[in-house]
């Protein structure tokens, strides 16, 4: 199943993805990212200037406004 990255504060998220299969992992850092097929963050670590390292290939979704189940459903949209 796929892995997928998500920040620690979405503990709603981390427990639906895992009742679907997905491997999670939490996403501490940047390093949290590689090999992740798709990541959900906050929103809140946005990078206002514009700059920031790309760390994986795969989608990332913003959750914010999003329920968790809203939120599964656009992880497999994605990974489609």
């Amino acid at each position: 199943m796929a892995k997928i990255g998500v920040e620690p504060s979405l503990t709603d998220v981390q427990e639906a993805l895992k009742e679907r299969g997905y491997d999670v992992v939490p996403l501490r850092g940047e390093q949290d990212a590689r090999g992740c097929d798709c990541c959900v963050i906050t929103g809140l670590d946005a990078n206002i200037a514009g700059i920031h390292n790309i760390v994986t290939s795969g989608p990332v979704i913003e959750a914010s406004g999003l329920t968790a189940e809203e939120i599964c459903q656009k992880v497999e949209e994605k990974l489609r």
